[in-house]
């Protein structure tokens, strides 16, 4: 059997007693649960220990009137979108007018219709159930794309209308988990699924606290964008951050994951991939696969970057990048210079040495 529903709570803020018990009959009849108050203090106190679902205020209170306590509900996050319904027996433009400014959602007119208090009551009541529940749905849906591209969506001037492709400059990092086909032939399906999960959301907060965005998940690995001024520096700091904590998971009681890194900067083109049905907004173009090729070329443990990323780094004394080397990279018919940037470890050994 289907619970049954909640019963919605309204609370009732008139100073007056009868007006008080005629409204609270009239929602109690309906089939509302209501609580009331007196005056807009003891309405906030009341709030504040029982969260209601709606709120039907006088406007015309002693000391703090329904319009300044329609005012302090919509400052409160709690009540930002909760139906706030307004009341009086003054049928005035200019009282409707300030009501509305102080942010309600509609208004009766005393002496108050059973009918017409039950009816816009359930209206509001039902935008709002609707509200949420597109506000759920938005909100899971943002856990699936990144915070850039639902920036760009939402700030889209004609959102019925594809962005339009874009080239600009980005650094690129992707990150893979070495030997995983032999991995997934030795752990459980249900062990290796969830420390590949835990791993990769681990790279994800990382990516996020460097200033960059997480494009897609590779199955094992990720593929970061950065850009901006620092975006270099920024995807090398995050790549050793992700390898500290790569490292950090080898010595517990996990299954080890060792990783391999690959960095490049260049040109790409942004924009969406698919049809109408289906859309990626994502990169594209010779510096997402070349970027790619320099994370497949790493051993595991290593961060190789291209020429380009250790030239945009310049002297910063926290980066260090060792055995330079001209290599053959599949794709790419003429060798290009690579570096692998020092761990940790190879800086504190290096600072000791001299």
């Amino acid at each position: 059997m289907e619970n049954a529903k909640r019963q919605s709570t309204v609370l009732v803020v008139d100073d007056h007693d009868l007006a008080r018990a005629v409204l609270t009959h009239i929602l109690e009849s309906a089939g509302y649960a209501v609580m009331a108050a007196e005056n807009a203090e003891q309405a906030l106190r009341m709030a504040a220990e029982t969260a209601p679902d709606a709120f039907i205020i006088d406007v015309e209170m002693p000391g703090i009137n329904g319009y300044e306590l329609c005012e302090r509900l919509r400052g409160d996050s709690r009540y930002r979108f909760i139906p706030i319904i307004m009341m009086t027996a003054f049928d005035q433009a200019s009282v409707l007018r300030r009501a509305f400014a102080a942010g309600c959602d509609d208004f009766f007119s005393k002496p108050l219709e059973p009918t017409v208090v039950i009816a816009r009551l359930n209206g509001q009541l039902q935008k709002y159930e609707i509200f949420q529940q597109l506000d759920r749905m938005r909100r899971n849906l943002a856990r699936y794309i990144s915070p850039r591209l639902r920036r760009l969506i939402e700030q889209s001037d004609k959102p019925s209308e594809q962005l339009p492709p874009q080239e600009r400059e980005v650094c690129i990092l992707f990150s893979d988990i070495r030997g995983f086909t032999a991995l997934s032939q030795t752990i459980p399906p249900a062990l290796l699924f969830s420390t590949i999960s835990k791993q990769l959301g681990a790279q994800v907060d990382v990516v996020y606290r460097h200033r960059g965005y997480v494009d897609k998940f590779g199955g094992d690995g990720i593929m970061a964008v950065f850009d901006g001024e620092s975006m270099a520096t920024d995807a090398c700091c995050c790549a050793l951050e992700i390898m500290r904590l790569a490292e950090e998971t080898a010595s517990s009681d996990e299954p080890p994951m060792p990783v391999g890194i690959g960095i490049h900067l260049g040109t790409v083109v942004e924009g969406n991939i698919g049809t109408g049905q289906h859309l990626d907004y994502s990169v594209i173009g010779n510096t997402v696969n070349l970027a790619a090729r320099l994370c497949g070329y790493a051993h595991s443990r290593d961060i190789i970057v291209s020429e380009t990323v250790r030239e945009a780094v310049g002297d910063d004394p926290q980066l260090r990048f060792v055995d330079p080397q001209q290599a053959h990279i599949r794709g790419l018919r003429n060798p290009i210079a690579l570096y692998r940037l020092a761990g940790p470890d190879e800086l504190h050994q290096s600072a000791a040495a001299r």
